[in-house]
């Protein structure tokens, strides 16, 4: 996805990182494919353009390496404090655009760095449930991830990864037999909705566990752990009316619905084709203005 290489807007730090994602993706997706059986699935829910938060389950310290490969655009992961502290791991996370967040208090500079990105018109990645898995299944979400969806107002794309728990690193490491098979699922976008259909106003409790129904509802029935008996439900605060994704470039996107996507890119191209042939233009008009005037004269 070329897009935001050629965006207007972009400074050139942002351009030349994209275009590494872009180049190392190349190389990377297609072995995942061949060493894990890679498989995905929902990549039409991935937006071209514009700021969008992306929550997943955890079972795997490679989880983000590996959705970062599945993205069709990069992913600025929110990452433990802890995994800083790690000169080597600090400097690979730096590079890819990871910023860090401290566990179980309200760090206001993650979320503003959140904010400022999805502002931006970045994805930002999250994991709700705030560490890996110890049984391959869901567990209770950090009540503190709806609040980069609320005061963003960003949309949210959920996404499942099955598969992760059978391979090295895993909070719960499943035997496996044969060769391994990693899945990952992309879901419909939502927005949170913060009011009530009967009055008053959810809790970030209840905002959370909205988030990981519609994880649970990408995962197989043995993996969707404490989320598994509402699985199938669609929590009230889930809405889905109107997705609108933040960010410049996705502004200009809303202001004209009716442009079918690439068109904006485009035009650019048709502007650029044109830019190049205007010397050529005028210099065959030229030619064929003095063929005339060469012509009229021999007439007289």
């Amino acid at each position: 996805m070329l897009d935001p290489v050629i965006m207007r807007g972009q400074s050139f730090e942002r351009r030349w990182k994209h275009l590494l994602f872009i180049s190392t993706r190349f190389f990377v997706l297609p072995l995942l494919r061949i060493t894990l059986r890679l498989k995905i699935y929902g990549l039409q829910h991935m937006p071209r353009r514009g700021g969008a938060i992306l929550i997943c389950n955890h079972l795997n310290w490679f989880d983000p390496i590996l959705l970062l490969a599945c993205s069709p655009r990069p992913v600025l992961f929110m990452a433990k404090s802890e995994a800083f502290e790690i000169p080597v791991v600090r400097w690979f996370a730096r590079q890819a655009g990871a910023f860090p967040v401290r566990r179980g208090r309200a760090d206001r500079a993650a979320l503003k760095h959140a904010e400022l990105r999805l502002s931006e018109g970045m994805l930002v990645g999250m994991f709700p449930e705030g560490t890996r898995s110890r049984t391959g299944g869901l567990i209770e979400a950090q009540a503190g991830v709806s609040m980069v969806a609320l005061r963003s107002g960003a949309p949210i794309i959920p996404c499942a990864l099955v598969g992760m728990d059978h391979l090295p690193m895993a909070g719960a490491r499943r035997s496996l037999r044969g060769y391994p098979k990693v899945t990952t699922l992309f879901g419909e976008p939502f927005h949170l909705s913060l009011e009530k259909p009967e009055g008053g106003r959810w809790s970030f409790d209840d905002l959370a566990d909205a988030m990981m129904l519609e994880i649970a509802r990408l995962l197989p029935p043995d993996l969707r752990g404490v989320y598994g008996a509402r699985a199938h439900e669609t929590h009230p605060a889930v809405d889905r009316s109107r997705i609108t994704f933040s960010g410049t470039s996705a502004a200009r996107v809303a202001a004209a619905p009716d442009v079918a996507p690439g068109t904006a890119t485009q035009g650019r191209m048709t502007r650029m084709k044109q830019a190049l042939l205007r010397p050529f233009r005028r210099k065959a008009a030229t030619t064929s203005d003095a063929d005339t005037h060469e012509d009229t004269s021999g007439s007289a």
